[in-house]
């Protein structure tokens, strides 16, 4: 029987791959311990919490009350039900791939259909401004006024992408749908919604949350294995200098661009995993706004690493990873573009490098705060990973004696 051109293709990789790690053993296992260090301190304790909380908020029906308040916004502007503003504003909080996460969470509950799933998923997974003033402006470019031109052009691509995705997947949807009336928020409507919600969900409180936890944790676990496991791919191909020939492929693009050849390299491991490509860019030897603009790409592209992370979350569910994946290529170019227009005004022109008019606010000292921030999360982050994995194998190990017994 002839196997499936992508199934030989897969098999073909997965064996290359296994052959690199036999080949480079000890390259293998630090590349695997850098992306266990950054899931360990940082992404674990760092969306722990937002899923938590967002498995609890769907359960209890504050979503739908939300929803129900938000629709007059999301519906018209993005043409996604009102439970989309709250997707998007976790996703923004939380950065990768809580967007998704809680798009597909939505999508299980039946609050939206896979079309609005398709187009929400699009524009909800973003990075967060913690990781992108912290660690990117202050941590790799040792510069805080570039985290305001590279979060500036970020979030303004991702608004881009869901004004154009608002068009995506229009004839597939019905004449009803497409014809919805809309009104102005209902407070009545909102505590209906909120209180059918209730009504339904019979679990207690004990329940939930246990719930909650356990999928919480397995839905982090996966993403650390994700972590780890590109951490090593983008390690084996460096080892085998694919990395450095892709590198000077892009670099002939580049130079029709105006960009230094020498940018090329970092851009393809960003292409992989943002982390390492954001820090090997701020590195590289080339002007600043050169760096700011292949960042600003690297960020909103979110890497195959987090891309493969969506895809794993939506294929348990019937939204497609398509759109996803163009989005992120749009909203690449969007945001490299953006980057480009908004360095002259937000970084050297510097508009809040004189004193604000309004006394109360220090941008030095809500920097400093969100360093601290930071280095907060990075040594508290171990010990919080460690309680969260400990309480979910009581949780876990409690079901299962109650379920054999």
């Amino acid at each position: 029987m002839k196997l499936p051109d992508k199934t030989l293709f897969f098999a073909i990789a997965i064996f290359l791959f296994a052959v690199l790690i036999i080949l480079f053993p000890k390259d293998s296992l630090n590349a695997a311990k850098s992306g266990l260090h950054m899931w360990w301190n940082v992404v674990f304790p760092s969306l722990l919490p937002f899923f938590i909380v967002s498995e609890l908020l769907i359960g209890y029906g504050v979503v739908r009350f939300i929803g129900v308040l938000l629709e007059p916004f999301m519906r018209p502007v993005f043409r996604v039900p009102g439970v989309g503003g709250f997707v998007w504003a976790m996703g923004m909080a939380s950065g990768f791939p809580a967007g998704a996460k809680l798009t597909a969470r939505l999508r299980q509950e039946e609050q939206i259909t896979a079309i609005e799933a398709e187009r929400l998923v699009s524009f909800t997974n973003s990075s967060n401004p913690l990781f992108i003033f912290a660690a990117v402006s202050i941590g790799f470019f040792q510069n805080e006024q570039i985290g305001l031109v590279l979060a500036a052009s970020h979030y303004l691509s991702n608004i881009c992408v869901g004004l154009i995705m608002r068009f995506y997947g229009r004839k597939r949807e019905k004449i009803l749908e497409r014809r919805k009336k809309i009104t102005f928020p209902s407070l009545k409507q909102a505590f209906f919604s909120l209180h059918e919600q209730l009504t339904k969900e019979q679990k207690p409180f004990g329940k939930m949350l246990g719930d909650a936890v356990i999928q919480s944790i397995q839905t982090l676990l996966m993403i650390g294995g994700f972590i780890i496991l590109f951490s090593v791919f983008n390690k084996m191909l460096d080892m085998i200098h694919f990395t450095s020939f892709l590198g000077k492929l892009i670099s002939h693009l580049f130079e029709l661009l105006n960009i230094p050849s020498s940018l090329g390299g970092p851009f393809i491991s960003g292409l992989f995993e943002i982390t390492l490509g954001s820090q090997l860019t701020s590195a590289a030897d080339s002007n600043l706004l050169h760096k700011v603009i292949i960042v600003s790409f690297i960020l909103a592209f979110s890497g195959f690493s987090v891309q493969a992370q969506v895809a794993s979350i939506l294929a348990e569910t019937d939204i497609r990873f398509q759109p996803f994946f163009y989005a992120r290529i749009l909203q690449g170019i969007l945001s490299a573009s953006i980057a480009y227009f908004l360095f002259k005004p937000l970084y050297l022109e510097r508009p809040f490098s004189s004193r604000p008019i309004i006394p109360v606010f220090n941008r030095e000292e809500a920097l400093n705060w969100v360093t601290s921030l930071w280095n907060v999360l990075l040594e508290a982050g171990p010990f919080v990973t460690i309680l969260a994995l400990t309480l979910y194998l009581v949780l876990y190990f409690q079901r299962t004696v109650t379920k054999n017994d």
